[in-house]
């Protein structure tokens, strides 16, 4: 039988390597470091099920096929618990195993890529906290350099998605200034009657509710770094404020009398073009070019060739850890899809995907299903409002997709999700750590 298996391999275009018993084996394959190894499970001394736990032991990346003629469901399960690739009867369906060689060849070579992206990612993946190598970010990379060895201000454009804040943080941890704090205000995410006390502090019986003195994100930010996001949202009776403060680093509280002075080098961010805010009149000309020293564009991943492929690799492997699940590498049409897909909410869109994906694969590949539709087909609408109810679904798993698709829809907007819906964002948290998939 060994010969003739040898044979049928040799034509099949394999190299070959025989032995007759488990220990002559072990020692072949540590010598050889062969790429499959496929062995009868009744042989002279140690059985093949005790050669595939000592065989896997030492690299349990190297596939192993068991041959038997008394094979039984229970021994059948054990050769898979113990990371058996495949569990093969005698007589030897030939073109089974063609068919699984074949495949265990495809998925091998899969795995060889993933390592060389992962190898890749170790070397010259990116930039910092940065994963990608296209040009269009080798350039961000050396721009981000020069800027952080000034300190001048820094206005950062770019799609939501992109990594503005984590430019902004590379910048300053880069500076002179990476010891001192670095503080992030989003001027699109608080009331704006609200942003002067957040961005100046307020005394004590400034207004209602202001039962303390409170420091604001300038007083907060002294030595280090202020990003002020979406400043293009900033209300516009307090941007001369605002440019008093760049001009002069000196403000007063809300409600206070006694001017203060700090020192900090601001990084403003906008996912708008600043020119067509000034233009509309939402963003004063003098405060645009105060903020607009050095202007940093981050460019959209549709336009980052080859970026694709090293960030989806790099997902894969922090949220494997992190939900403590098993994939490994993608299918060649998953990442085809994933890299033909235009990405529209750009890098973290890509993140929502991939953690998708690991949570609901359930062996070693991401599969094309294992995607949204929409990233597997381009005409599927991504912002249909349907929700498909399959017969026999519980309300509580309905409650659950409904939640997802709202969250997904919404670019993993907690609030937003939240409003759609007509819940509070701490139901929403809620709901996704009892689902295990706190996003």
């Amino acid at each position: 039988m060994r010969d003739v298996l040898e044979m049928r391999l040799q034509e099949w275009g394999f190299d070959v390597l025989l032995a007759s018993d488990a220990a002559s084996a072990e020692a072949l394959v540590q010598r050889e470091d062969p790429d499959l190894v496929l062995s009868d499970v009744v042989m002279p001394g140690t059985s093949g099920l005790e050669l595939l736990k000592k065989l896997k032991g030492k690299r349990p990346d190297r596939p192993v096929i068991l041959l038997t003629a008394h094979g039984t469901v229970e021994m059948a399960v054990e050769a898979i618990k113990e990371g058996a690739l495949d569990f093969l009867t005698k007589p030897i369906n030939y073109g089974n195993l063609r068919s699984v060689l074949d495949q265990t060849y495809r998925d091998q070579e899969l795995l060889a890529r993933s390592r060389r992206i992962s190898a890749k990612m170790q070397g010259d993946r990116g930039f910092g906290p940065f994963i990608g190598a296209s040009p269009p970010m080798t350039a961000v990379y050396e721009l981000i350099q020069d800027m952080a060895a000034s300190d001048a201000s820094v206005l950062i454009t770019g799609e939501s998605g992109t990594g503005k804040e984590l430019a902004a943080r590379t910048i300053h941890s880069l500076s002179v200034r990476r010891d001192h704090p670095f503080v992030a205000l989003n001027a699109a995410a608080i009331p704006r009657e609200l942003v002067e006390s957040e961005l100046f502090g307020h005394e004590k019986g400034a207004f209602t509710g202001a039962t303390t003195d409170r420091m604001g994100c300038f007083e907060l930010a002294d030595g280090g770094t202020l990003l002020l996001d979406e400043i293009g949202e900033m209300p516009l009776a307090l941007q001369p404020k605002l440019l008093r403060v760049l001009d002069e680093a000196r403000f007063r509280r809300v409600g206070g009398k006694r001017e203060l002075s700090v020192d900090v080098r601001t990084i403003s961010a906008t996912n708008k073009d600043p020119r067509e805010a000034v233009r509309k009149g939402s963003l004063r000309e003098d405060l645009y070019y105060r903020l607009n020293v050095f202007t940093l564009r981050l460019p959209p991943l549709r336009e980052r060739d080859g970026d694709v492929g090293l960030l989806a690799q790099y997902f894969l492997e922090v949220l494997r850890e992190k939900h403590g699940m098993q994939a490994k590498a993608f299918r060649d049409e998953a990442l085809q899809m994933m890299e033909r897909y235009r990405w529209p909410g750009n890098v973290r869109e890509l993140k929502n995907v991939m953690e998708r994906a690991v949570i609901l694969t359930k062996g070693d590949w991401i599969e094309p299903q294992h995607l949204p539709p929409y990233v597997r087909d381009p005409n599927v609408d991504q912002t249909s409002e349907d929700l498909v109810i399959p017969a026999g679904l519980t309300a509580a798993e309905l409650e659950k997709r409904l939640i997802l698709k709202t969250l997904d829809e919404t670019g993993n907007n907690k609030a937003a999700a939240a409003r759609r819906l007509g819940l509070n964002e701490k139901t929403i948290r809620n709901k996704l750590r009892a689902y295990g998939l706190e996003r």
